[in-house]
């Protein structure tokens, strides 16, 4: 049952559960930067009263990037992380094999991973929690801090039907549940989006002279919306998962969709009850998202769906990018990029 991530024992990954590529990883340059922020004032109360008031940073997004050698010049990636967790979703997966950040590299395209605004690298602004805890705001403007139960996951993720019970055919390796919980943070925005980080990756993908942004499960749906601050600034559109595709697009914002390349990523099991009441089974935002692909090519776009069981690839969960054939879905993104995205010369401001 420890294996499975519902006792209190956990089962610890240690450095030897990683594996190392034989193949060495060949870098121009990594590192890590910041986009976007703001400069508010606060008091002490509001930063917690070890020191004086005065001003600090808040909204900004945290970037951590890899540019292969002799990548500098193929297609940037973005890959945004969705609801509860942080860029480790991109990284190594739970049982230690290699993640889409480094695979993507190897194949020759920049990565950049951020950690959305208000969650792991890029902080929070904790300023509402001290104004509660002095009694200035009421407890009613807390933000509610969400968190996905170890268990919960096995059917939201589409692991298994119920907790413990992993599908015959489960590509996510299960074993590891624990080490995915590890990789869990608080999120204040409850399935919604923070806007920060939507002006955010758009800077970004203007900042890379183009980009190909791909979001997963809550940020599924941020590609879309960063395209649309900034189309020229996109070479493509990656959605993994999405939480959701809007249907309240309206015919101006469709054609600016129609001026990108757009891939929509679903893995198996999608009419898997999620086991949480309020959210629709992934099969119900499938259907959503191939209406989106059919308005988009109807108005002379290019939208498609990659539906892995449709390629005769059974067993995907919903972190489709940590499952165990994740490459083999990482191979046909990559091909997809390859047949579809372009060059575009000077900037995308």
């Amino acid at each position: 049952m420890a294996i499975l991530g519902t006792s209190p024992g956990l089962v610890a990954q240690s450095l030897k559960d990683v594996s190392i590529s034989n193949e060495p990883l060949v870098l121009k340059a990594q590192g890590s930067f910041f986009i976007g922020g703001e400069t508010v004032e606060q008091t002490a109360g509001e930063l917690g009263d070890l020191g004086p008031g005065g001003h600090i940073t808040v909204n900004q997004m945290y970037v951590h990037y890899m540019v292969p050698q002799n990548g500098a010049d193929n297609v940037p990636v973005v890959m945004v992380h969705g609801a509860t967790l942080t860029g480790k979703s991109w990284e190594t997966t739970p049982d230690g094999r290699m993640g889409w950040d480094e695979y993507f590299v190897r194949q020759g395209h920049p990565v950049y991973v951020p950690d959305q605004a208000g969650r792991g690298r890029s902080g929070f602004d904790q300023r509402v929690i001290n104004d509660v805890r002095a009694g200035s705001k009421p407890p009613t403007e807390l933000p509610v801090w969400l968190r996905f139960s170890d268990e919960g996951v096995w059917s939201n993720f589409r692991f298994g039907a119920t907790a413990n019970q992993p599908f015959s055919d489960s590509q996510f390796p299960v074993t590891a549940v624990d080490e995915l919980s590890k990789q869990a943070v608080p999120d204040m925005y409850r399935g919604t989006s923070s806007t920060s980080t939507i002006e955010a990756l758009s800077e970004l993908a203007a900042q890379l002279n183009g980009a190909v942004v791909m979001g997963h499960s809550q940020s599924g749906v941020f590609p879309l919306q960063a395209a649309l601050l900034n189309s020229k600034a996109m070479k493509g559109l990656v959605l993994v998962e999405p939480g959701s595709c809007p249907s309240t697009y309206t015919a101006d914002q469709i054609k600016e969709l129609t001026t990108m390349p757009i891939l929509i990523v679903f893995g198996d099991h999608r009419a898997t009850a999620t086991g949480i009441p309020a959210l629709p089974t992934w099969q119900e935002r499938f259907e959503m998202c191939q209406a989106l692909i059919d308005r988009i090519k109807s108005a002379g776009g290019q939208a498609e769906m990659l539906a892995a069981p449709d390629r005769g690839i059974r067993g995907n969960s919903h972190m489709i990018m940590q499952d165990k054939n994740n490459l083999q879905i990482a191979d046909l993104i990559l091909k997809w990029m390859a047949e579809h995205t372009r060059k575009r010369s000077g900037a995308a401001k």
